[in-house]
């Protein structure tokens, strides 16, 4: 009975010794994909981290770009008023002392 007993140790130390033989790589296997899910993960929160910083920042750009717009129309407002006719001629009259000459001072060049 001895002799069985032997028989049977040595060959569930077989099996034992296959088993894990064959679970070393499905472990290596595990780990790696375990790694890679996790650099995954870490990619989708750094993309996802970086968009928002990104949005938030075209959001300031477009507030500026709607603040200088509106300076902008006031300027084009102001300079079209400051460059009126009327208010040229004004100027030329009141502060330059400027005066339309008589029709009888033009002369007609011709060459």
């Amino acid at each position: 009975m001895s002799a069985r007993m032997a028989g049977t140790t040595m060959v569930t130390a077989a099996v034992a010794d296959r088993r894990t033989a064959s679970a070393r790589p499905l472990l290596w296997l595990n780990i790696g994909t375990l790694l890679l899910v996790l650099a995954s993960a870490f990619a989708i929160i750094h993309s996802t981290h970086s968009s928002r910083e990104l949005y938030t920042h075209l959001q300031v750009l477009e507030s500026r770009q709607w603040h200088l717009q509106e300076d902008y129309g006031r300027l084009l407002l102001e300079e079209s008023t400051w460059a009126s006719h009327h208010r040229v001629e004004k100027v030329a009259r009141e502060e330059l002392g400027m005066a339309e000459p008589d029709l009888a001072r033009y002369r007609v060049v011709t060459r």
